[in-house]
This record gives structure tokens, sequence and C-alpha cells, in this order.
């Protein structure tokens, strides 16, 4: 029939952890999904905002991600919204995450949610926590940016 599109398309983007973490490494990971997940994903029903990665047993672990459940099922049938989810990564990416998660104190905070080729994947961001002052600091050079921009639009 038709083949897989080689394109993006983003489902659900966490905008928020970019003002509250410093991300310093982005990585791509698949996620292991139930049948009814993966119906409600592609309906744009999933939100990232309260997620977070956790690194247990050598395993990848996704907390606290909301994906409705999908409205033709029954309950019998369907998903818990906020079930713990398995991503998929190579064992030696994993090993490295490791280490600086345990060593620096960093986080894993999922930025956004797509479909690529049919499949189901993650870009989750090695983060380090922001405090209020980085937070304001950010917020004025984004408004001095912004002022620039349009003094330079009128010449």
């Amino acid at each position: 029939m038709s083949e897989k599109s080689a394109g993006y398309k983003i489902v659900s983007d966490n905008r928020q952890a970019r003002h509250l973490y410093e991300i310093i490494e982005t990585y791509q990971v698949g996620i292991e999904l139930k049948g009814t997940e993966v119906k409600s994903i592609r309906e744009g029903k999933a939100n990232l905002r309260d997620g977070y990665g956790l690194v247990r047993n050598g395993e990848l672990w996704l907390i606290n991600v909301h994906i409705s459940p999908w409205r033709s099922a029954s309950n019998y049938f369907n998903h818990e919204p906020r079930r713990t989810r398995k991503l998929l990564m190579h064992k030696q990416e994993i090993r490295k995450l490791i280490g600086k998660v345990e060593e620096k104190g960093l986080t894993l905070v999922p930025l956004k949610m797509y479909l690529k080729g049919g499949w189901v994947k993650l870009d989750i961001g090695l983060g380090k926590g922001k405090k209020l002052h980085d937070k304001r600091e950010d917020l004025k050079k984004r408004e001095d940016k912004r002022d620039m921009e349009r003094a330079m639009k009128q010449f």
C-alpha cells in the first residue's frame, strides 16, 4: 500500500522543561507501549509535563507521563494513564547515563514525543535544574533580544 513517511509528527512537546532545566545533552529513545497507548498517542493525547526518567537495575524508565485512555476501548482492555513505561536505549548509552545521573546529580527530562516512520519516539534530555536567578537572567536576555529586533525592524 503506502510507505511510511520519513517525516516527524510531533505529538507532545514539554516546553516547560527548557525553562526549568538547563539541558546538557539530548537522546532519542523508543518507548515500550501497549496498543491502546499507541492509538491515544496518534490522536495527540499525551502530556509530558510532570514526567521524568529514572535508571533502575540497568534499565531506563519513564515515570509520571500521562497518556489518556483510548476512548473506544472498554476499561478492561484500556491502559492506566500514568503507568511506568520502559524506555528503549542501547546498554552502552545507559551505562554512560548512569554515571552522569548519579555522580553529577543530573535529571532525565522528557522533551518531546513524536512519530517517526510509524514508531513512537521520545527525546529525553539530561538536565540540570535552574535556580531562580538563572530563570530571571534567561528571561531578561530574551526580552533584550526581542527589543533589539524591534529596534532593528524600524530602521
